[in-house]
């Protein structure tokens, strides 16, 4: 499935001025998370997740 047509579940939690950002591949369960400001832009939140869950599904796959 090409990435930018994979389906991700995203959950943000935040605690003070961080949040953590979750996002999981529902076709393989892959997960992948990270922390970032509290105050970083929703869009920029959720193109580093879909970016860093694609490269953890390649590398997964033997192609990075």
């Amino acid at each position: 499935m090409p990435p930018e047509s994979r389906r991700i579940i995203l959950e943000m939690t935040t605690v003070g001025s961080s949040q953590k950002v979750t996002a999981i591949d529902e076709q393989t369960g892959v997960e992948v998370s990270f922390v970032a400001p509290a105050s970083a832009p929703r869009a920029d939140l959720e193109r580093l997740a879909r970016s860093k869950l694609n490269y953890v599904l390649h590398k997964k796959n033997g192609d990075a």
